[in-house]
């Protein structure tokens, strides 16, 4: 199902750009113990691929200061208590202003994250073993260019321009700009975990600024017309509704929202289509799938696929083992 092979068999050092969950997420799977990783649910190929790892510094790399991290609390404390792992922060990058400060009076996620990199950093300040893996923070950077390695075959740095806090006028916030001081960061692999952002969809509404379709609490909303009315019929959910923000917590939030916009609008009749329309929902979807050739799989499939990936990982002492190409689930949702 994933055709991406990235080498990590030939360098000891990886460079991660951002530091969001996602990027956090990336630093604990190559910085943590091969045996502990054996009992998730992590897939075979992977697990392999790990083993014969040789990565034992991992660079998160980020625009802004600790105070601006993007990554939540709960995220950024389950990789800093990683076993052998030390916790690498540039102290003076700890240092904050009054707008940092007045940032995190302001929110209690920001304020929390700060704490606990403050605290790793003096915690693992005078610790240092031979056997150690590292994960370095490194704030106030942003990546300028890549740099190959000496016989060309692969990255070999990456260059970085040091970076400071300037008020945005417009929004508020506090942005990095370049100072114009680079320096070159040593790496033989680099992984991007920055800049997500949703496409609109074609017909329907999108606020290009946010990047998200407007809604009321997942209801469409359109924006074509001076008022602002509700898409009948038409709801958004995840990402595209609310941004790339949130924990797997957040998403199952926003879909119960989302659903009970749903049921509160098929409770009020709002859902039934008039007695001439075109419309056939579900069904005309499914016959259009089909007419397509798209293979899919219906609810009843995916528990097929469910109960087997657990079966199969209850024999492995894991929660699941996980199917991981398109034809080997497509059985499963048969049988």
């Amino acid at each position: 199902m994933c055709d991406l092979s990235p080498d990590l068999k030939n360098t000891e050092s990886a460079i991660i750009l951002g530091q969001g969950n996602v990027a956090l997420d990336v630093a604990r799977i190559l910085l943590r113990c091969k045996t502990e990783l054996a009992t998730t649910d992590i897939a075979d190929y992977a697990l392999d691929a790990l083993r014969g790892s040789t990565i034992r510094k991992v660079y998160l790399v980020g625009r802004r200061g600790p105070v601006q991290a993007a990554c939540t609390a709960k995220e950024l404390r389950e990789i800093l208590g990683l076993k052998n792992v030390r916790i690498c922060i540039n102290e003076a990058d700890l240092a904050t202003s009054p707008a940092d400060e007045e940032e995190m009076r302001n929110s209690r996620i920001q304020r929390r994250v700060y704490e606990l990199l403050s605290k790793a950093a003096s915690a693992h300040k005078d610790n240092s073993y031979n056997d150690q893996k590292e994960l370095h923070f490194v704030f106030f950077r942003r990546p300028i260019k890549f740099i190959p390695s000496e016989n060309g075959s692969t990255v070999g740095a990456v260059q970085l321009e040091k970076t400071a806090l300037k008020g945005d006028e417009v929004t508020g916030k506090q942005v990095a700009v370049g100072t114009g001081e680079f320096e070159d960061l040593k790496c033989g692999l680099v992984l991007k975990s920055i800049g997500y952002k949703s496409l609109p969809v074609q017909g329907l509404p999108f606020d290009k600024n946010r990047g998200v379709v407007p809604n009321l609490r997942g209801r469409v909303l359109s924006s074509e017309s001076e008022t602002t009315t509700v898409e009948s019929g038409l709801y958004v959910v995840g990402w595209l509704k609310r941004g790339p923000t949130g924990i797997v917590a957040t998403n199952l939030h926003c879909a119960e929202e989302t659903v009970a916009s749903i049921l509160e609008d098929d409770i009020k009749g709002v859902l039934r289509p008039p007695s001439d329309s075109k419309k056939h929902g579900r069904t005309g979807l499914v016959e259009i799938l089909k007419q397509n050739n798209v293979r899919f799989v219906p609810f009843s499939g995916w528990e097929k696929i469910d109960s087997k990936e657990k079966m199969a990982g209850q024999l492995r002492n894991k929660p699941r083992e996980k199917i991981t190409t398109w034809d080997e689930l497509q059985k499963a949702a048969n049988e």
